[in-house]
């Protein structure tokens, strides 16, 4: 998610000084791995990585941008466009912040992979609340790119949340254009448990993999938004990840769950290359640890098992997806030239009057909650 959703923590001040103390290598060195935390035992990480850790695999992040000259990303990633194209450049505080974090923790699971880096939001906004530069959307212009450049995989830890969450047909058209070349997408389920619930693009679109959070000992984290969407789930909670400053931080959300299973995407590809994103899809379903009646909307089929998903990627289930005639009625009126992703606007007063007074009421509880959910989240950092 963006940089309010990811609700960094350092777990401890002596956690966050010995990581930010941590060596630097020369440009020619192997990059220094992420450290690990409880995620590593939660997905059965060191099982999986002996089978197989992402070699030829190219993970594409879009997210705020990477900073290539951290020692965990040194050599390791490639950086296409800015399609968000707000004239920030690396080095300010608004670029790479999650971007980097968000890289870091793919290699963490995939160590061998590669990322490609596509810049299509910044760190302060919330998609949603701010859209960023006018025109086409950069999210859809970022999935095009990776589609084009070589990407395997399409890591998004981002989402539109709160009043702003939207449908955008050009993302819907990205996202069947990277289905027709057999490219996975995974995104973030959203930050909005606690509060509005509101959901979560592109988490809500057909055939993308909607990652849930989950806390230690595997749980649902409170914060992670609870829609029937939700496919897998992931450890999000205190994920030590990538400073774009230098160093390393703890941080929590849906956002470092969706970057971990894109790791484990990468795994099981670099393990059979011929998975398609079908496949990856039933694979990760099948071999997660299921709830109750088998998946729900707090974590979809369940939490994600590292180990288990590269070693069934040897022997998948068919792909019986193919294209399917539609066979239903037949319409023969004109279109109408309404778009089907709006609606038309309300011609009543008296509804835009229940509306107005609405809206205000709305407000004003919008505005306790939020007072309420910072003061909580407060005494949670300080405690």
């Amino acid at each position: 998610m963006s940089v309010r959703n990811i609700a960094t923590a350092v777990t401890a001040a002596a956690l966050g000084t010995l990581l930010a103390t941590l060596p630097a290598t020369s440009a020619s060195a192997a990059p220094v791995p992420t450290p690990a935390g409880w995620e590593s035992q939660a997905l059965g990480l060191p099982a999986a990585q002996r089978i197989a850790q992402g070699e030829g695999i190219t993970v594409a992040v879009l997210d705020s941008g990477v900073m290539t000259d951290h020692p965990a990303l040194r050599g390791k990633v490639t950086t296409g466009p800015d399609f968000y194209k707000d004239g920030l450049k690396p080095g300010d505080p608004r670029w790479g912040r999650h971007g980097t974090a968000m890289a870091s923790d793919v290699l963490k699971v995939a160590p061998k992979a590669d990322i490609l880096s596509v810049r299509v939001l910044d760190d302060k906004h919330d998609r949603g609340l701010d859209e960023g530069p006018s025109g086409p959307s950069p999210v859809g212009q970022g999935i095009d790119y990776a589609v084009d450049h070589g990407a395997d995989v399409i890591s998004m830890s981002l989402g539109g949340e709160m009043w702003g969450a939207s449908y955008d047909d050009t993302e819907v058209n990205a996202l069947a254009r990277a289905a027709q070349k057999g490219i996975p997408v995974v995104a973030s389920a959203g930050n909005e448990g606690d509060s509005f619930n509101e959901a979560s693009y592109p988490a809500g679109y057909p055939g993308v993999i909607a990652v849930a959070a989950l806390q230690k000992g595997g749980t649902r984290a409170a914060f992670s938004t609870v829609r029937t969407y939700n496919t897998v789930a992931a450890p999000g909670v205190e994920i030590v990840s990538a400073k774009h400053t230098g160093g390393w931080a703890a941080s929590s959300g849906t956002s470092p769950a969706a970057a971990l299973t894109s790791g484990v995407v990468a795994l099981m590809l670099s393990h059979n290359g011929k998975l398609t994103p079908a496949q990856v899809r039933a694979v990760l379903t099948r071999t997660a640890t299921h709830p109750p009646g088998g998946r729900n909307a707090l974590v979809g089929y369940g939490p994600i098992s590292a180990a288990a998903a590269v070693r069934a990627s040897a022997k998948p289930p068919a792909d019986g997806t193919s294209p399917v005639k539609y066979r239903g009625k037949e319409f023969f009126a004109e279109p109408d030239g309404t778009p089907k992703t709006t609606h038309p606007p309300l011609e009543t007063d008296l509804v835009t009057i229940g509306l107005g007074a609405a809206g205000a009421g709305l407000l004003m509880l919008a505005g306790a909650v939020l007072i309420t959910r910072a003061g909580r989240r407060r005494a949670a950092a300080q405690g």
